[in-house]
C-alpha cells in the first residue's frame, strides 16, 4: 500500500487507532499540519484540537490533547496524553473536558499555557 499512510495514535490508556489511511490532520504547535503518505520525516508537539483522520470519504475526529507527532518514513505515530473520539464528547464527558480548560486557562502563567488553554476551551466549545 505505497499510496497509504500507516497511522497509529496512543493515549496511556490504549492504542485509540491504527491502521493506513489516506492523510492525517494535526493539531501542531506551530498549526494544523497535514500527513499524507511519503511525508518528509519530522516532529511536533500538540496543541488541544481535533485531529483528523481522512480515508477515503470516511473523516473521523478525535480531540487530542498533550502529546506530540512523529513522522517518519514508516509513517505517522501520535503519543497523545488525552485522546477522546469526537462522537464520545458529549454530556459529562464534553461538560467536565470544557470544565477542565477552562481550569487551565484560569492557571495559565506563560503564554504558551494560555494559548494552549485558550484552543482547548475553543475546540470543546464548538463541538
Amino acid at each position: 500500500m505505497a499510496d497509504k499512510l500507516t497511522f497509529n495514535l496512543v493515549s496511556p490508556e490504549k492504542e485509540v487507532y491504527s491502521g493506513q489511511v489516506d492523510q492525517v490532520i494535526v493539531p501542531g504547535t506551530e498549526g494544523d499540519f497535514g500527513v499524507l503518505p511519503n511525508h518528509a520525516p519530522f516532529m511536533s508537539t500538540l496543541l488541544p484540537g481535533m485531529l483528523i483522520i481522512k480515508n477515503g470519504s470516511e473523516e473521523r475526529r478525535i480531540f487530542v490533547q498533550g502529546g506530540f507527532a512523529d513522522v517518519t518514513p514508516a509513517g505517522l505515530t501520535v503519543l497523545a496524553e488525552l485522546a477522546i473520539p469526537a462522537e464520545e464528547l458529549k454530556g459529562e464527558v464534553l461538560a467536565a473536558q470544557k470544565s477542565a480548560a477552562n481550569d487551565q486557562l484560569q492557571r495559565a502563567e506563560t503564554p504558551e499555557d494560555s494559548l494552549a488553554a485558550r484552543r482547548a476551551v475553543d475546540t470543546l466549545a464548538a463541538t
